[in-house]
Order: structure tokens, then sequence, then C-alpha cells
């Protein structure tokens, strides 16, 4: 298995190559040359399967270069029940209405994002460790990415991370659970400014290929591929779980912000996973369910960013939304290009002329979701079902009830658990939900961070005086 660029510059790369890159070299992001294929035999010889054996089926297909015992001892080091607290890893929990829970938060972090990075920080330390090579990873989070790739990657060999973060928009608890940390190769640093603003100097320090070269960059944003392939493997999770049999449908909702969680959909269905629809939820951050509701791609500015109760998405620019466009327009890397400089001189590009292909061919369909849309669906669901969910997950809650159809599952992906999220969850409920007994005094550790402006120079210059040579 090889990788390209969405963009057309890159020569083949093997996946040890990609996956300590981040952007491609002209700019663009890797992508498999081809898709490889599960068949409706092989998915059923899949059923029995533990997550962790389940993770190495999937991810053998993708990172065909490392040695297969090699790669299953790092699925079954990143999947253990010691990490994720039971053997089920990823449990599935019905709710009421034909929807179900897919619980993609029972990682160190409470988020979804400790699904990827625990494989990420595992395979980084063996690529790095085989190369006798250092990295410094520099990531931007609007929340729960920063959390799940410093959990990873604290203490691990090798390997420095510089997280950008903005400043003043993750709850408290998510702060904490950053900030908290004292290891010595991670690194906090705030921006004044947006998640946006903060993803655009990480790419531009990723553009930048003589200080990326000399500095060792790497990415651990979804940008880089192996977070796309190790969120593939939820997906083959769920279905196997919904389902009896072969050729079985079914839906998944997913709480949309940097389009990479849907992103893992979307190949795990150009797999051949029997997907019926992808149903994209956003807050009123709508940007990416303007698209599939016009075709239109319009992303906003800072200015026009709102400040949500759903803050990890609160996002405009949808780093992942490329490799999907790269899809739309048949893989065809000339136009993506034209698309990216369209959308630099004029602020947008038009694509209406597909929106037919968007459910017809690739199942999304899109909703958006609104404050009090939140507190109601919180509400009302831990009325109905006892269950409780965080501001994102209901967000996928409310938007996936409009697509519901009899006889095809509809589950929906959990992105945290509701204690990270304290202040929503008192409002909707009139009462607390106390985080896990071993999260308890975390936000009264000391926390340690660099605030600054959202300068580009003044984020190379600390890169600098600290990464790792």
């Amino acid at each position: 298995m090889k990788y390209i660029s969405t963009r057309g510059g890159m020569a083949p790369q093997a996946f040890t190559d990609i996956l300590l890159e981040g952007l491609a070299p002209d700019g663009g992001l890797a992508v498999p040359e081809t898709l490889p294929q599960v068949s409706a035999e092989t998915l059923e010889t899949w059923r029995g399967l533990s997550y962790a054996d389940l993770a190495f089926e999937v991810l053998s297909l993708f990172a065909t270069d490392i040695p297969a015992d090699d790669l299953r001892r790092l699925t079954h080091a990143a999947y253990r029940a010691e990490v994720f607290g039971s053997d089920a890893i990823v449990p599935l929990r019905p709710l009421d209405g034909g929807l179900q829970l897919l619980g993609l938060s029972e990682g160190p972090t409470l988020a979804f994002k400790d699904m990827a990075m625990q494989f990420l920080g595992q395979v980084f330390e063996y690529v790095l460790t085989q190369r006798n090579e250092t990295l410094n990873i520099l990531g931007a989070t609007s929340g729960d990415t920063g959390s799940a790739a410093e959990y990873a990657l604290r203490g691990k060999r090798g390997v420095a991370l510089f997280m950008l973060s903005p400043h003043g928009r993750m709850s408290a608890f998510q702060r904490a659970q950053m900030y908290s940390l004292q290891d010595e190769n991670i690194h906090n640093i705030a921006v004044r400014g947006v998640f946006d603003d903060a993803q655009d100097i990480v790419k531009a320090l990723a553009r930048d290929l003589s200080f990326k070269t000399e500095y060792r960059l790497g990415a651990v944003n979804s940008i880089n591929w192996a977070r796309i392939a190790a969120q593939v493997v939820y997906y083959f999770h769920g279905w196997l779980r919904a389902t009896t049999g072969a050729g079985q449908q079914v839906s998944f909702a997913v709480p949309s912000g940097n389009f990479g969680n849907i992103l893992s959909g979307h190949i795990a269905r150009r797999m051949g996973l029997p997907v019926r629809r992808l149903v994209l939820a956003t807050n009123e951050n709508n940007v990416l369910e303007e698209f599939f509701r016009t075709g239109i791609y319009r992303p906003r500015d800072a200015a026009q960013t709102y400040e949500t109760s759903s803050p990890s998405m609160d996002i405009s620019r949808a780093s992942n939304f490329e490799r999907f466009v790269f899809d739309l327009v048949g893989r065809d890397s000339q136009r993506v290009n034209a698309l990216w400089a369209d959308l630099a001189r004029d602020g947008f590009f038009d694509l209406s002329s597909l929106k037919p292909k968007f459910e017809s061919e690739y199942g999304f369909v899109a909703g958006t979701s609104t404050h009090q849309d939140r507190l109601a669906t919180i509400r009302s669901l831990h009325e109905r079902t006892g269950v409780l969910v965080d501001p994102h997950t209901a967000d996928g809650v409310k938007v996936a009830q409009d697509y519901v159809e009899p006889g095809i599952p509809m589950l929906v992906l959990e992105t945290a658990l509701p204690a990270k999220f304290a202040e929503t969850m008192q409002a909707a409920l009139g009462k607390s939900v106390p985080p896990p007994a071993a999260l308890a005094g975390l936000e009264a550790l000391p926390q340690r961070v660099e605030v600054m402006d959202c300068d580009l120079n003044a984020v190379r210059s600390y890169i600098q005086a600290h990464a790792k040579v």
C-alpha cells in the first residue's frame, strides 16, 4: 500500500513515511493510491474478534510496511482493558427511537480522540525506535485532540509534542486535562484567537519545508492519515455489533468539526462496509452542513466563528474536507488544486453541480443544532432513557432523529463524556455531572501553559527553543 497527495505533487510513499510527515510536501493530504476492499465473506470472519484483533485486521490493510507480528503487538498495546476500562473497549448501548450509542469515550481522556491517539502513541514510538530518529509533533486542538495526543505521547521516547489551543475557548475540564501534564516532552501553547487561527499556524509551519526538515516536524491532527485509518476500525466494529448477518445496512450519525471522524466512515463505506447513510451533525458553525445542503463550501473568518456550548466543533475550515473533495471530483488532483486556488482567491468554491452525488453515491446527509437544541436533547434523552450525553453527542442525536429509517440501526458516535462540559450539563439538567473518581481533583492541579499572541514567528521561536534534536 502506497500513499499519494490530494494535490498530486508527492511520489508514492509507504505508511511509516507518511506517518512521520503530516502535510504532504505540496501542501496536500496523504491518501491511499487505491482503497483496500473488504468482502462480505471477510466481514463475517471478523464477527468474533476482540477490538485489538479487529484493529489489527483493518490496519494491516493500510500499514503494509509494518511486519504483522509487530502491528498486532501495537494494536494489543493500544486497545487494552487497562486503558479503556473494560474488555469491550467500544460498547454499543441502546437508546430509543431506533438510535444506538457507539461508546467511543471510554479512554483515558474521556473522548473519542483516544481511539486513534492510543494507537498513534504506540506506532510513533515503534517507528522512531526502528529508525533511531526523533520527532517534534505540532498540532492544534479545539478541545479533545490535545489531551488525547498528550496522554498518548507523554513520556514516549524520541517524541516532543507542541499543542496549540485557542486561549479561553475550551471548557475548564479540557484545559485542566492538557495543562496539568508536567511531562518534559509535552508543550502547551495557548494562542489568543480561535481554533482556525491555531490550525493556520500549524499548516504554515508544515509548509515551511526547510523548517519542517530541520526540526523534524510531524503531525498528530487528523491531517495525519494514521489517525483516519485507526478511526476506520470503530465503524467496522459498530457495524459488526449492530448487525447479525451479511449485507445488513447501518447508518452512522457523526458530530463533525474538522471532518476527520466522519471521513473515516466515508473510507469504511468505500471499503465495502454496508453503510446506508453518513449523517453529518454540526453546531452553529455549520459550514459543512451548508456545503452538503447547497454544494458551496464557504469557510468563515475568526470573527464569524461562534463560541458555542459544543466547543470542539467551533471550526470553520475543516482540514480533512480536502480528502473527501478529492474523491468527489474523481481523484483529480489538478481539480483539487484549482478548487483550493478558488478558495484562496474568492473565499469559497462551488460544487453544486455534484450535489446529487452527495447522498446517492456517498451516503452523506447533514443537519445542524443550536444551544437550545443541545440542552433539550440532553434533558429529554436522560429523562427517556437514563443515558447522559455530552453537548457534542447531543448535536449528533438531535440531527440523527430526522434520518432514522425502519429496520436500519442508527449509530450515534459518542464524542466525549458529559463531565468534560460541566456548565452545559448543569444548564441542561439543573445538576452537576461529576467526573470519574480518578479525575475528580483534576481542575485543582497546577497547570503549565505558554500563552502568546496568535503569531507564526512566536510559535516558531518557541519550537526552536524546546524541540528535540
